[in-house]
């Protein structure tokens, strides 16, 4: 699904990612863990095939980027984030049913009434299907991620990218989405998942993999629990950390 070999991405004097290797394979969940400024939303741009990497190599679902039209790879993978720029006058429903068109904001696309149902199955789905007639700029913080992702989903993505979707939200938000991830995680149906944060307490029940970055450069990667360590903790975030792990949620606190 992914296979990154040796990737340096470099802007100018900033070195974000420091020969990276990353593989995914079919049906994993994998959670990219890091500090700020780690490089983690620089990786998931790369898997979206929204940037180029300086040097290395990048496949996603078996293409290379730099020898595949992006316009045609884009629409097979679905991406939650900040980075996208919603108009908030869009109605919820045409937030998510563009995304067949791989637009933002509806214009003067036709879209039939099976795309129109899919949206609305949806936002069924992730609970907000209510609020398909309201203004993206009047729903919460945490309606918005549930929109979001329903958008990423419209187009029956093979792999989801999902960068931060918890940010911004309160501990109530935080935990709603959570048991959302949790079950989309569960679901065999589910495209393969990728997961940014920073907060090991956002990782979902039923993700599988872990990779830990640091000034842009791989601390661990592997089997989840093999990667949360407090010692792997300890040396990306520059403080002596401690892991537990209790009833398949992480917690971690100084030392």
């Amino acid at each position: 699904m992914i296979n990154a070999t040796d990737v340096v991405v470099r802007r100018g004097n900033s070195l974000l990612l420091d020969h990276v290797d990353w593989q995914v394979e079919l049906d994993e969940r994998w959670v990219v863990l890091g500090p700020n400024g780690a490089g983690k939303t620089t990786l998931l741009n790369l898997a979206g095939g929204r940037m180029h990497p300086t040097s290395g190599t990048v496949r996603v679902l078996d293409e290379q980027l730099g020898k595949v039209d992006v316009s045609e790879l884009r629409p097979r993978v679905g991406l939650t984030s900040a980075s996208l720029a919603i108009p908030p006058d869009e109605r919820v429903l045409d937030v998510v049913v563009t995304a067949a068109w791989a637009v933002v904001g509806r214009w003067r696309e036709e879209y039939d009434a099976l795309d129109e149902d899919r949206a609305m199955e949806l936002l069924d789905r992730f609970g907000v299907a209510a609020l398909a007639k309201r203004r993206f700029g009047t729903l919460s913080e945490g309606e918005r991620k549930r929109v979001q992702i329903a958008r990423a989903m419209m187009t029956d993505p093979e792999l989801l990218l999902l960068d931060e979707p918890a940010a911004g939200l309160d501990v109530g938000g935080r935990e709603s989405l959570v048991r959302l991830l949790s079950e989309l995680a569960a679901d065999p149906d589910s495209p393969t998942l990728a997961l940014v944060s920073h907060h090991v307490e956002e990782i979902p029940p039923g993700f599988t993999h872990g990779l830990l970055l640091s000034d842009g450069a791989v601390v661990s990667s592997g089997l989840l629990d093999d990667v949360l360590t407090s010692e792997n903790l300890t040396k990306a975030f520059d403080i002596r950390l401690n892991v537990e792990k209790r009833d398949g949620r992480y917690a971690v606190r100084a030392v």
